[in-house]
């Protein structure tokens, strides 16, 4: 099974460039982040000529997520409880025996801007969310969490500590989150790898190597334990056949079964 998060930066605008990495990965599940549609503009039709159902959480101009699965998906949470008031940040559904969350988690802006606490009590709801309900053995949330872990995921390493996505208020939320039973899947595979999944289009960054690790996947212990290979798709940051890439590059799990 293939399994993937993907922070899009906008369907509209790289609708034909998804269309290219859908047909050339083939993946089996895919959670989309930063759509910036409604629900009734998402193109279902579209998706499924190419086999995919889809299960949407839209909204107009910003946030926005949405589940592909090649089978039927059962729809088992639309929103966070408590987060709403950040706009369309989560779903999650059930596909076969696999629970699959995906999330787009608020930016915080700067350490000073009132978003940065809203995105700290944005976790808190998602922890208390994650730890009340009722988890299948298999379960994976992906996305795009806006917080870089460790020095390792940050170009700057050391030297941004304490700035935004770097700050021990936000790395304690995600440890929070992880510390109820959730493996950073990549990090299974790549222990000391350095390697970004997002690059600021300007300044060439992507090319300088000036990146940030911020999409994961995370899943349970029985899923680590299926995992086979985890890596992020540097290529699809690239442009393709003239269309323009998202900022971020899609990360991808492959497990067994």
């Amino acid at each position: 099974m293939r399994i993937a998060t993907w922070n899009i930066n906008g369907l509209r605008a790289r609708l034909e460039f998804t269309k290219l990495w859908l047909e050339d990965r083939a993946p089996d599940i895919v959670g989309l982040q930063e759509l910036k549609m409604t629900d009734e503009d998402f193109p279902h039709d579209f998706f499924a000529d190419l086999g995919y159902h889809a299960i949407v959480h839209g909204q107009k101009s910003w946030n926005g997520v949405a589940i592909l699965s090649r089978t039927p998906a059962e729809v088992r949470q639309v929103g966070l409880p408590g987060g709403e008031d950040m706009g369309a940040r989560l779903v999650t559904a059930h596909i076969g025996e696999l629970e699959f969350t995906t999330v787009y988690c608020p930016n915080g802006k700067t350490t000073t801007h009132d978003d940065y606490g809203r995105k700290l009590a944005w976790y808190d709801a998602l922890v208390s969310h994650w730890q009340s309900g009722d988890r299948a053995e298999q379960a994976v949330i992906c996305g795009d969490f806006n917080i870089v872990p460790q020095p390792i995921d940050s170009w700057r390493g050391t030297d941004a500590d304490g700035d935004i996505f770097h700050t021990i208020d936000e790395r304690n939320r995600l440890q929070n989150l992880t510390n109820l039973g959730l493996y950073d899947l990549y990090r299974e595979v790549s222990p000391d790898e350095q390697a970004f999944s997002w690059w600021d289009y300007r300044g060439g960054a992507f090319h300088r190597k000036h990146g940030l690790r911020i999409d994961f996947i995370f899943g349970t212990a029985a899923v680590k334990e299926r995992i086979r290979d985890v890596v992020i798709d540097r290529d699809y940051r690239k442009k393709k056949d003239g269309l323009t890439a998202s900022d971020h590059a899609p990360v991808i799990a492959e497990l067994e079964g």
